[in-house]
């Protein structure tokens, strides 16, 4: 019998930080996304999630504009799924593209498809946010405890 999913308070209360808008911030993103997922205990999925959160960071700061303050990245972990969402200023949607060998750039969303669970973007009024779920193992998402 599967363990039954978190109980509303074993999940953990989303964490969030903003970072400028500087490439530099790719880094500080992965590092506080794998920093997070630590402290609530998970283990699985840690790679996924720190590549996907480069793609999307890096996505945002490239494609919105250097006054509006930056990105902010938030993860959440309810019911066996850690998310991660990047929010940034521009409203402009993301397009999946299929570079060919020659390109060196369009391959982000190809390697959030290939690593997240799904993945999707939720527009707002004036910004965007790019989010990516992955299922993570049971005897982990048990671990998490409110923090």
């Amino acid at each position: 019998m599967a363990p039954s999913p978190l109980s509303p308070w074993q999940q953990p209360p989303p964490r969030q930080r903003a970072f400028s808008h500087d490439i530099s911030s790719v880094g500080e993103a992965r590092k506080f996304a794998e920093q997070t997922l630590d402290d609530w205990g998970i283990t699985d999925r840690v790679d996924d999630v720190r590549l996907c959160v480069s793609e999307l960071a890096t996505n945002a700061l490239l494609h919105s504009t250097s006054g509006s303050g930056g990105i902010l990245v938030r993860l959440r972990a309810a019911d066996h799924l850690v998310r991660v969402e990047v929010l940034d200023s521009s409203s402009a949607l993301p397009e999946q593209r299929f570079p060919d060998d020659e390109c060196d750039t369009g391959r982000g969303l190809l390697l959030v498809a290939a690593c997240a669970d799904s993945w999707g973007v939720d527009k707002l009024a004036d910004h965007k946010v790019v989010w990516a779920d992955f299922k993570i193992d049971t005897a982990d998402a048990m671990k998490v405890i409110a923090c």
